[in-house]
């Protein structure tokens, strides 16, 4: 069975001229450090051909830099041992993201439930209402304030797929991003 929540639109037409990164399971273990360093890698891959202006290029750098590691850092934080792979691609409106990893069943069910309430209604007042709740409990877990945050300051268009994966007890889970990329430098 397959789940998906957000814009539809923007889980399809990852086809095009596509960049892919896999981060591997080994002996040094996934962790933070592969997460900046990934986004950044990919960042400034994507930024060059911006490099005319360093105002666009510092600017379409750091939003595509933010938004591959925070999709990073979740896919590592709510993972089940094995790769993420990351697939980008841009063309003069977007820079469009594919992080793909697998989650055991309760993870999938926790975040299905975040996704169910940060995908309706609109994100600037969800932001707000989850920094006040976090305000009041900072010790909540999976406030989704990433992803709010991708959706009003940076015009994110989110996504999510849950799939079955090839062992029986875990779920894929594909998460897509869109920013535009066309009003960072005009």
């Amino acid at each position: 069975m397959t789940t998906l929540f957000g814009t539809p639109d923007i889980a399809i037409g990852m086809k095009e001229s596509v960049s892919r990164v896999r981060l591997f399971d080994g002996p040094l273990d996934l962790s933070w450090r592969h997460c900046a360093t990934t986004s950044d890698f990919i960042a400034d891959l994507f930024a060059l051909r911006f490099r005319s202006s360093r105002n666009d290029y510092m600017e379409v750098r750091h939003s595509i830099g933010y938004l591959v590691n925070e999709l990073i850092e979740n896919a590592v934080k709510f993972r089940a041992p094995g790769e993420i792979v990351i697939e980008a691609s841009m063309d003069s409106e977007c820079f469009k993201l594919k992080v793909s990893n697998d989650v055991d069943g309760e993870d999938a069910s926790e975040f299905q439930g975040l996704l169910a309430d940060i995908t309706v209604g609109d994100p600037m007042d969800l932001l707000i209402q989850r920094i006040e709740a976090n305000a009041a409990n900072p010790d909540v877990g999976g406030s989704g304030l990433g992803l709010l945050t991708l959706m009003c300051d940076y015009g994110a268009r989110l996504a999510w797929i849950f799939s079955a994966a090839d062992e029986s007890d875990l779920i894929c889970v594909e998460t897509y991003a869109s920013i535009p990329i066309s009003q960072i430098h005009n």
